[in-house]
């Protein structure tokens, strides 16, 4: 005979359990997209970053750049933290910030400013 519990594991899914096992998801999205045009200088590069748990549970920041138009190169960085993760994300920000980069506006954003 099936002998039902309430509570059959500790895990997280049962709903009593104490301890919350957050360590491993990443909380909060990050995705960044930014671009870099010197017309004079034919100048037209991208970069964009993306913090996203891999299979492992581990914080995955990927970076892509290159010129605009192609696939450019890509490279991933994994951390045991999300934390490790964001501080990386927030430096290269900095950086790219601080060369010239800028956000983009999408084109939803472009048409929902034509529309108002």
């Amino acid at each position: 005979m099936n002998q039902w519990r309430s509570i059959d594991s500790k895990l997280s899914l049962d709903g009593k359990c104490a301890n919350r096992d957050h360590g491993s998801m990443i909380i909060q999205a990050y995705h960044l997209y930014v671009e870099r045009i010197d017309r004079t200088k034919n100048m037209a590069r991208f970069y964009a970053m993306s913090i996203e748990p891999n299979l492992f549970g581990e914080a995955c920041l990927t970076r892509r750049w290159g010129r605009i138009g192609t696939n450019g190169q890509t490279i991933s960085h994994h951390f045991a933290t999300e934390r490790e993760a964001v501080n990386l994300f927030l430096d290269l920000l900095r950086r790219k910030k601080g060369r010239g980069y800028s956000t983009v506006a999408r084109d939803n954003d472009i048409a929902r400013r034509e529309l108002v």
